[in-house]
């Protein structure tokens, strides 16, 4: 049986969708909380139901229990700020106490999972976020030498910032041989979300015009991007043995 959904976007022709197998995977979800997903979680979480918000939250279950039932290593990032501190130019969001910074309820029993991690971060990219500012320390790092991994299977929100932040190093860091024995960086696209921002909104939130992200393109940039610096775009996922 298969695992996954048939991508929902056809603007595909500038990259190739596959379903990579995976021998010796992880899988990263990245800030799948209240505070982006939510619906009125937060000031950066989306306002009514969004379909591409509910596909990647269903999906990204469905995948971390695979992965969880076969024994296969499972990380989960999740932004979390210190109440008062900015992260420009983003309004205040994700703030520690305020429940924001919780796993959405689909994906809370990982907090429980023996096979997974859970990271909590402070800035936009997850590899940054993971230092320890005491020892130096990266616990992302440490995660994928400690699992031996060779595939790093990553999904979750927003796909052109926080995801492809991450996956952009990722890809750098892989190049560089801090990654250890991995090869590839797949990116499960149905499994990633970011958020809508229409001009009507921005004007009347009084915001500048860059403030505008159409949701449907701006997934498609962030895929690019990833594409492009060579990331494996992929639809669905063969099965784990």
């Amino acid at each position: 049986m298969r695992l996954g959904h048939r991508a929902g976007h056809r603007r595909q022709w500038w990259f190739r969708l596959s379903a990579p197998s995976l021998p010796s995977a992880g899988l990263i979800l990245v800030d799948e909380i209240n505070g982006f997903c939510q619906v009125q979680g937060g000031a950066l979480a989306p306002q009514a139901d969004n379909a591409q918000v509910t596909r990647m939250v269903a999906l990204s279950d469905d995948v971390a229990r695979c992965f969880s039932a076969h024994a296969r290593p499972l990380l989960a990032f999740i932004d979390s700020h210190s109440p008062g501190v900015p992260e420009p130019p983003y309004p205040a969001h994700c703030e520690q106490g305020s429940g924001e910074d919780e796993l959405v309820a689909e994906l809370a029993w990982l907090e429980s999972d023996p096979h997974a991690t859970l990271v909590r971060k402070d800035c936009i990219n997850g590899y940054i976020g993971a230092i320890d500012p005491a020892s130096g320390v990266n616990a992302l790092q440490e995660w994928v030498g400690r699992q031996r991994l060779k595939t790093l299977v990553v999904a979750g929100i927003c796909t052109d910032i926080c995801v492809m932040d991450l996956v952009l190093t990722l890809l750098s860091a892989r190049n560089h041989g801090l990654l250890g024995e991995v090869s590839d960086i797949v990116v499960l696209e149905p499994a990633c979300a970011t958020y809508d921002l229409s001009a009507e909104s921005v004007a009347a939130l009084g915001l500048p015009a860059p403030a505008i992200h159409p949701q449907r393109d701006a997934h498609h940039i962030g895929l690019y991007c990833m594409a492009s610096r060579g990331a494996i775009i992929a639809s669905q996922l063969r099965p784990l043995k």
